[in-house]
Formats: structure tokens, sequence, C-alpha cells
């Protein structure tokens, strides 16, 4: 580990190579990129883990529908709040200390969270492990450009972001696999203890990091703020999000109790479902490039809005189809949504736009959404809840003839 942080100057040399050490070819930092996916793994798994679980939660701490909905909506208030404020966090303490203190976080969130018997208490629990979680991604993005040559970046962030896809699989069949022989407790303090030691041994033995971030100044924040484009984006990214990590949060509740699923059918169902993502992420960047941003966007937001209602209304065997089908849709928007933020503004403020709108977004899709599917399944049927999530998404379509882009970044 190096032993002085490089602090951030501007001088030319920091703006080129904050790491002090030149960036290599992928197939020579493997490791480090590999320690930064298993990170970045359990950071991930560990917000949607509840939704394999939740029919046991719920009965166990005796919740609604719609307490169990709003549960996601305390982990996404948590993680955006500190996702926004995170830059002036790297930019006091090194990116390698960032990602230690939020695997640290994580893990003692989730140790406390196996002992807990207090739904408040619980729910405290829940903003912070999603305020620890939120404090790794900049951090671990500006740690693994660092080490890695730029022509490489393409591959190397898609080796990290199947963190997230391997994750939506993963999640349901380990959940079954602990609800077999023990307790949701059990794994909570299974995966809070491996993500203490990861962070620990990323901190001693790990590579890269050691250097701060910047802070977004509030002048940049204010000109994102007169964009439209920002603001349909911040809306299109919550649907984005909603349809996929929104649908998937309150998916084993809706199968299990208005459809007459089992409870480890509907987690095998869901975690299937989701094995196309892993792969079908890598093909969906080649139709921005072939389509448009725009395009991309329309087509994709269209099916997954269709998609998402026929989840909602279909009977028998059909509904099998619609669950295979609507995530494979979903998770095609991302590239494409990605993209658009990147040319919102002037390039060198990219890190800004990603860094509010993810955020507002993710309250909407990944908060908003389970909340309104649970309040739905509450009060009328989550059936319902679903199908209004597809039409939302459908009748914002319009809104995307409404996106500028800045002439230097098309």
């Amino acid at each position: 580990m190096s032993s002085q942080p490089i602090n951030p100057t501007n001088s030319k040399k920091y703006e080129e190579n904050p790491q002090g050490n030149p960036p290599v070819a992928l197939r020579s930092n493997l490791p480090p990129l590999f320690f930064l996916t298993g990170i970045f793994f359990l950071n991930f798994i560990s917000r949607i883990i509840l939704a394999p679980l939740m029919v046991t939660i719920e009965q166990e701490l005796h919740l609604g529908h719609q307490e169990a909905g709003a549960l996601f909506l305390l982990i996404s208030i948590g993680y955006s709040l500190a996702l926004l404020s995170q830059g002036h966090l790297s930019s006091r303490v090194v990116h390698r200390k960032t990602i230690f203190l939020s695997a640290m976080g994580v893990g003692i969130s989730l140790l406390c969270l196996s002992v807990s018997q207090s739904v408040w208490l619980i729910r405290i629990l829940l903003f912070l492990l999603g305020m620890s979680a939120a404090i790794y991604l900049p951090s671990g993005m500006a740690t693994l450009t660092s080490l890695i040559r730029s022509q490489d970046w393409g591959k190397a962030i898609a080796v990290h972001e199947m963190a997230p896809n391997v994750s939506f699989v993963a999640a349901p069949f380990i959940a079954e696999a602990f609800l077999h022989w023990g307790s949701w407790r059990w794994l909570m303090a299974l995966l809070g203890t491996v993500s203490i030691l990861l962070g620990i041994t990323f901190l001693f033995f790990g590579r890269g990091g050691n250097f701060f971030g910047q802070a977004p100044t509030s002048r940049v924040i204010k000109n994102f703020f007169k964009e439209s484009s920002f603001w349909i984006m911040m809306v299109l990214f919550g649907l984005g999000v909603g349809t996929s990590f929104g649908i998937y949060a309150m998916l084993p509740l809706y199968l299990v109790v208005e459809r007459g699923f089992g409870r480890g059918w509907a987690n095998t169902l869901i975690a299937l479902s989701r094995f196309s993502g892993v792969f079908i992420a890598f093909m969906s960047g080649w139709f921005v490039d072939r389509w448009g941003v725009k395009k991309t966007l329309s087509i994709f937001l269209m099916t997954t809005g269709i998609l998402t209602v026929l989840l909602g209304a279909v009977p028998g065997s059909w509904l099998i189809a619609c669950i295979f089908l609507q995530p494979m849709v979903a998770v095609c928007f991302f590239p494409a949504g990605f993209t658009a933020i990147s040319r919102i503004g002037p390039a060198q403020s990219r890190n800004v736009a990603i860094s509010f709108t993810v955020p507002l977004g993710f309250i909407l899709g990944g908060g908003a959404v389970p909340a309104l599917i649970g309040w739905s399944g509450e009060h009328l049927t989550f059936s319902m809840g679903i199908m209004l999530v597809g039409i939302i998404t459908v009748a914002c379509i319009p809104l995307i003839r409404g996106l500028k882009f800045s002439e230097g970044n098309n």
C-alpha cells in the first residue's frame, strides 16, 4: 500500500494520473479488478437480498404489504442521500479508505440487522445500510479506472458491472438455501461478516485508490438543475430502475400472496429470469450505437412498459413468460440511459450529471415504486400496482423528445 495519499491539485500530472503509477492493460490487473468486483457484489446483494426474504420477514415481523414495500424506500433514501454527498467525503478521505468504510458500514449494519427485534431499529439500520453502500460506487470506479489503461475501461467496467446482474441471479438461490436450514438472520450475519473481512483485506492488501476525489462545485450543480434534460433523465432513470429493481423487489410477494406460487418456486423463477441480464447488458450497447440514444430509449421503455402491464394482467403460463421477458428487456435501458446522462452538459462535468441523476432516479425507482406496489397490495391488489408502473412508463415516453444533448458530447 502506498504510504502517502495524493491530494488533488491543479497540476496536469494529477489530472492525468492521480494514482501516481501508470495504468496498465486489463489482463495485468485482473486480481485487483476481481477484488473490487467482489466488494461490489457484497455491496449490491446486501441491498436486494430482502426481496427473496420478504415473505418470511413479513410474517416474522408482522408487517403489512405497505410496510414491507416501504423498507426498500428507506434503503433507497439512505443510498441516494449518501451518493449525493459522496464527492465531499472522497475529497477529504482517499478512495481506498472510502471503499473500506463502505464495506465496514455495510457489514456492521447487516450484523446489527441479524439480531434486531424492533421494527423501528430495523428501519434505521436499513437506512444506514443504504448510506454505507452508496459511498462505494464513485470511489470504486475511480480506483478501477486509475489502475487500468483507458483503452480497456469498457471491458473492465463490464466485468465490474457483472456484480449487480449476478446478484439478481444469486440472491434468490442464496436466500432459499438459508431458509431451508436456518434463518434469514443467519444470512444477514454471514453477509455482514464477509463484507467486513473484505473491507479489512482491501485496506491492507488491495491495490489502488490512494488519492482523493473532487467535490462538485455549486456553479456546476446549478447549471445542471437549469437543464430540462436533467429532469427528464431523472424521471426516465427512475422508470428504468423501477421496472428493473422496483419490480424485482416486490415480485416474490406478488407471486406468493396473489398468484399462489410457493415461495421456493417463486424465488427459483425470479433467479432464472435474471440470468439473461448477465449477458444481454453487453449486447444492448450495440443497439445504442446502431439506433441512437433517443430511439433506443423509446423502444426499450415502450417494450418494458407493455411487458410490465402484462406481468400484472396475464394468467397462467403467460405469466411465466412475462417473468422471463420483462427483466430481459428492462436491463437494456441502462446503457442508453447512462449514455444520455453523459451527454447532458459539458463533458468535463459528466460525473456530476451521473452523481445527481442516479440517486434522485433511484429514490423514484428503487424506493417509490416498491412502496407504491406495496400500498396497492395492501389496499387494492399487487397486480394493479404493477400494471400502474407499466402504464406510467409508457405514458412518459414522449418526454424523450425533449432531451437536448450538448454539441460537444454528440
